[in-house]
């Protein structure tokens, strides 16, 4: 493990953009190493199904002419990113891992986070694989392969995001757009040692929307929580396509990284009060509280007082499964979807309406407890990644990611925001993630808090053995 930067590749999208200011650095510069990475790097892990590398490039030399001239103002301006391929992109196809969609479109629209960081200037180099319909929290498809993990190939690399977790955390792109359904971001962050949050529902725009209904958000994938909250601030706001969308925060996520933890009410739960660790994660999960409390934060262990909703979960999540696969050809898709699209479209509206009554009790309990604890920190995970192309650990106890994902989940239904950081490594070198979680609307505290921890710990800093 190394924490040396050795290419432009590895620096953040903000040091990026401090480069571009002074001079010292060129977004064609900057693409060109993004792009030399994944040259070098995605035969092992295959995090790509799409690279454009001539449009990546004219659009970086777009970058630097606006920084030559001085008028270069977007927020990202000739930063290199990556979509996952479940949000439309003008002119490119996204097919979501599945050989039932047509590759040759028409591809018109991009959807609205697309829009907004084309907006900013961003360089597009490609999009990232994701499986058939983002419907589990692997990332593998028939269409795509499955997705190594940086820190070892072999290795998940989580999902559904999982393609994008990969590419940033091999410097293939400094950022990347994911979605979270059921902890899409947060999963493969985890198992990648890079950051995301899983943004308060609405706070960023979707559209098309997902068939997975109010449970799908979309996130920005990075290796920085200061990242993190550019990508946010850039990708936030309203947009009329999607009826869900809130109105722009009053203050921008950046604003408030500086805030800290000093002094802030903070509930610390190993297990929920359901859910069993690995030990290498119950240990790391101990340091990472300490840590808080070293901040000046006043952490106590409490749980928030729920049993494991997994079962109305996949209520919602099985229903939203067989609504994608609606009208499909069943012999063509992922087994694993087809099996849970049965289960689901076997539920009764009244089972779904239950599993909605229990979403908003969990949602209303959580609002409560927000009321005494500011934060709520979890593991992100209980287990380490395993073995890449199955869908649970081999010889696991359930067939089914919602099985090893325990914390990831509930959150969706409770629409709140949630981080993942990196917070320790396992004896074989594989990351291990720190969930923060926030109320509902109050993404920059839980930006602040991730911030605050990534100042005066280095796992975030920390580079795969790939990259020498």
């Amino acid at each position: 493990m190394t924490a040396s930067v050795g290419s432009t590749a590895d620096l953040s999208a903000t040091d990026l953009m401090a480069a571009y200011r002074s001079g010292d650095l060129s977004p064609v510069r900057a693409t060109e190493d993004a792009l030399e990475r994944i040259e070098k790097f995605d035969g092992q892990v295959n995090a790509f199904c799409l690279v454009d590398r001539e449009s990546a490039l004219a659009s970086a030399r777009e970058s630097e002419e606006r920084w030559q001239n001085g008028t270069a103002t977007g927020l990202l301006d000739g930063v290199p990113m990556s979509i996952k391929d479940v949000l439309l992109t003008e002119g490119w196809p996204t097919l979501r891992g599945s050989y039932t969609i047509d590759e040759a479109g028409p591809w018109t629209m991009d959807s609205p986070a697309v829009s907004r960081v084309r907006e900013q200037g961003a360089v597009l180099l490609g999009k990232t694989t994701t499986p058939e319909y983002a419907w589990k929290g692997v990332t593998d498809s028939a269409r795509y392969g499955a997705t190594g993990n940086p820190w070892n190939p072999a290795m998940t690399s989580g999902g559904s995001s999982g393609g994008s977790a990969t590419a940033v955390g091999l410097g293939m792109g400094a950022v990347s757009l994911g979605t979270d359904g059921g902890g899409s971001v947060r999963i493969p962050a985890a198992f990648t040692g890079t950051t995301t949050i899983k943004p308060t529902y609405g706070r960023v725009p979707h559209s098309p929307a997902s068939p997975f209904g109010t449970l799908a958000h979309v996130g920005p994938m990075t290796r920085t929580a200061t990242d993190a909250a550019l990508l946010l601030d850039v990708v936030a706001g309203f947009d009329a396509r999607d009826p869900w969308a809130l109105a722009a925060s009053e203050h921008s996520s950046m604003s408030m990284l500086g805030l800290g933890v000093a002094g802030l009410r903070i509930a610390a739960s190993p297990t929920l009060g359901y859910a069993t660790l690995h030990p290498e994660v119950a240990a790391a999960f101990e340091v990472a509280v300490r840590v808080f409390s070293e901040l000046g934060a006043r952490v106590e262990h409490a749980d928030p007082g729920f049993a494991d909703p997994v079962e109305d979960f996949q209520v919602l999540w099985f229903s939203g499964a067989a609504k994608v696969v609606e009208n499909l050809d069943k012999s063509r898709i992922d087994p694993g979807l087809a099996e849970v699209a049965e289960a689901g479209a076997r539920y009764s509206a009244l089972e779904y309406l239950g599993a909605m009554s229990a979403r908003n009790d969990l949602g209303a309990l959580m609002g409560a407890f927000h009321t005494q604890y500011d934060l709520l920190l979890t593991p992100c995970l209980p287990i380490p990644a395993f073995e890449v192309g199955h869908e649970v650990p081999p010889g696991w106890h359930d067939p089914r990611w919602t099985s090893w994902t325990p914390f990831t989940y509930p959150f969706n239904m409770t629409q709140q925001p949630a981080a993942s950081v990196p917070c320790g490594f396992t004896q074989d070198g594989l990351p291990i993630g720190l969930q923060i979680i926030g109320a509902r609307h109050d993404d920059g505290r839980v930006l602040a808090a991730a911030h605050a921890f990534q100042q005066i710990t280095d796992w975030h800093l920390r580079r795969p053995p790939l990259l020498g």
